[in-house]
């Protein structure tokens, strides 16, 4: 983010959230999952054709953003419900199957009912480990409500930009193998996939932006949802807000990597804190998330480290790192990444969820996957504003 992209990609946002004609709140839906997704892939750039951006990625945007208005005796509202054919429809197509899904949720082991599950139980999904132990029935449902979603995607990309002119800004969606060879697809993207080409320029403005787009998205949704008629009293523009902002907990233990990364220990294996480099042993240790939970629910193995406790739970807590770590970040993320590639398993999962996030190039050497962290790491504590933590001294 060392060059400030044109103005008029700010401008172009602003617009389409502030002055298009809107039924729902699709576009203010995709705006926001754009500039989430192209900070989640901060260390990706064009290469003058765009980035491929697959309806599937921005459908699991979708499902956190919605989750917390998906209630079957509270339901808020998110457009006005409309007789068609005689029948009275919902708001919005994916009401039904998110609802249900949202009920099997609260059953499951790890569920609760706080307004950010959405969001954790996308990032479980995307982690197989994890994904398993919720059972096939809501494996099922996600899937089911993941392309129910995905349909509802394609409306604002046609209409963004002006209700009566289509592909105004965004052009129609393509399956990836139909997109020309310069545009570059997020990693993990099928060659079947349907995506949304985003021009070079706009994808480093959501970055260069995101702060302010995210609150100009927030606010726009909130005062559009209060405006909805609602079947339930006490929906407020402050309702809509809290319930968008609402920031995930770490409630998972995170038993999978423990446990693996205890076998280590026990085969002999030295294991030092990522943070102030002591020497870790067996059950003395914490699994720390670099990228904070309540910055973005990512467990994937990159993203989590080995922490001295007392450190953990006292000085990094959720903040991001300092300025002052950027040198550091490459050398200790490759040491522990090297940790994690002498168990089969571990080396797998760390594979595994690099190939979702960076490039091939990316990730080619673990050195390289170090640097790509770090950018992205970097890249999300200032494009986020994120509260940091100093080095020791």
């Amino acid at each position: 983010m060392s060059h400030t992209p044109p103005l008029d990609v700010s401008k172009l946002i602003q617009g389409i959230l502030r002055h298009d004609k809107k039924l729902n709140t699709f576009k203010m839906a995709l705006i926001r999952a754009l500039n989430d997704t192209a900070l989640n892939f901060a260390a990706l750039r064009g290469k003058g054709e765009g980035v491929a951006v697959p309806l599937r990625v921005l459908a699991e945007w979708w499902i956190g953003y919605y989750w917390p208005f998906m209630d079957a005796e509270r339901p808020i509202m998110q457009g006005p419900r409309v007789f068609r054919e005689g029948v009275l429809r919902q708001d919005v197509a994916f009401r039904k199957l998110l609802t249900e899904l949202k009920e099997l949720w609260r059953a499951s082991l790890f569920g609760s009912d706080r307004p950010s599950d959405g969001a954790v139980l996308v990032s479980e999904m995307k982690v197989n480990a994890h994904a398993t132990g919720y059972g096939l029935e809501m494996q099922r449902k996600y899937g089911q409500t993941v392309r129910a979603v995905m349909k509802c995607v394609e409306q604002p990309i046609t209409y963004a930009g002006g209700a009566s002119e289509q592909y105004a800004v965004f052009s129609r969606q393509k399956r990836l193998c139909d997109l020309p060879q310069g545009v570059v697809p997020l990693p993990g993207t099928g060659t079947d996939e349907l995506c949304v080409v985003v021009p070079d320029a706009m994808w480093e403005g959501f970055k260069f932006y995101s702060l302010f787009i995210d609150a100009l998205c927030i606010h726009e949704w909130s005062v559009f949802t209060e405006s909805v008629s609602q079947e339930i009293e006490g929906v407020s523009r402050g309702t809509v807000y809290q319930a968008l902002t609402d920031r995930p907990d770490s409630r998972r233990p995170l038993t999978w990597e423990r446990n693996r990364i205890d076998l280590l220990l026990m085969e002999g294996e030295k294991l030092h804190c990522f943070w102030t480099g002591k020497p870790l042993t067996l059950g003395g240790y914490d699994v720390d998330h670099i990228i904070p939970v309540a910055t973005y629910p990512i467990n994937d193995l990159w993203n989590l480290v080995p922490a001295e406790p007392s450190f953990n739970q006292h000085t990094k807590r959720a903040l991001m790192p300092a300025d002052e770590w950027r040198g550091i970040l490459p050398q200790r993320l490759t040491e522990t990444y090297s940790f994690y590639e002498r168990s089969p398993s571990l080396n797998e999962a760390l594979r595994r969820s690099s190939r979702l996030r960076f490039t091939d190039e990316q990730i080619a050497t673990l050195p390289k996957l170090a640097e790509a962290v770090t950018t992205m790491v970097f890249s999300v504590a200032e494009s986020k504003n994120t509260p940091r933590f100093k080095r020791p001294s």
